[in-house]
């Protein structure tokens, strides 16, 4: 994920300060030559391994039949979705709520990218010491920010406080990477690529939900409730999660005991 966060460091400033300056379909083309760029750099650079262990489209899809496997893709896709939300609108709140220049966006959106990639390292700290506890910890943190993100866009310090914040979340990413590959064991790729189109949806759901929110009436950043509440939904489904896991091992104690 680490590539992710850096690329929100530097691509969506860049495409923003682009498309400032010389109208927004120069960003799209920005888009398309770094798309070209990376596709000739996978064919020439990266190396093919004649050895790499493949498993079996049906031994992948078998384990998506593993509960535990879709309660995680329902945490990225609710619970993810909170900073996507913000992040769709955050332009605007900070032209319309901080009262920023336009040309004082592209550096707010580097500060949200430099949180997402201290997030992502701190999410997989936090993965190491805390398992799939850590998921619960950074959903509760995760509501708890985007709480206090509406009253923080009223001033520029407390502003750049709360996009950095609100970046950190991307921490949830590689603690639910990690999941996935625990209780998906058997299937690696079909994981990693689920964990990804959940994330995908969840960016689908949050801009929705946020786009609702501001054509009612609420405000731009009315966003940060609805990304707590997108956060305590996730959290709702870890709680899940845990629940079964535990009357699974319990169950399981029990028939040692038995025999």
């Amino acid at each position: 994920m680490l590539g992710v966060t850096l690329s929100i460091v530097v691509g969506t400033p860049l495409a923003t300060f682009i498309g400032q300056l010389f109208g927004w379909y120069w960003a799209f083309a920005q888009v398309c030559l770094l798309a070209f760029i990376t596709l000739v750099m996978i064919v020439y650079l990266l190396p093919v391994n004649p050895h790499e262990k493949r498993s079996a489209p049906r031994t992948e899809l078998n384990a998506m039949v593993n509960i535990q496997v879709w309660l995680t893709l329902g945490i990225a896709a609710i619970g993810f979705a909170g900073m996507f939300c913000i992040y769709s609108y955050l332009a605007p709140a900070l032209v319309n709520i901080t009262h920023l220049t336009p040309h004082g966006i592209p550096p707010m959106l580097v500060l949200f990218g430099v949180g997402t990639v201290i997030g992502n390292v701190i999410g997989g700290r936090l993965c190491t010491r805390f398992r799939f506890d850590s998921v619960g910890i950074i959903l509760a943190l995760s509501a708890i920010f985007m709480l206090g993100y509406p009253l923080a866009m009223h001033n520029i310090l407390s502003a750049a406080a709360g996009v950095f914040l609100v970046g950190c979340l991307m921490a949830l990413a590689p603690a639910l990477q990690v999941r996935l590959l625990e209780v998906a064991s058997n299937a690696p790729s079909l994981a990693a690529a689920s964990n990804h189109a959940a994330f995908n949806i969840a960016n689908a759901i949050g801009p929705w939900l946020g786009g609702m929110a501001v054509a009612a009436g609420y405000g731009w950043t009315s966003t940060g409730y609805i990304g707590a509440v997108m956060a305590l939904g996730g959290l709702g489904i870890w709680f899940i999660a845990k629940r079964l896991e535990r009357c699974k091992s319990s169950s399981s104690e029990e028939s040692t005991d038995t025999l």
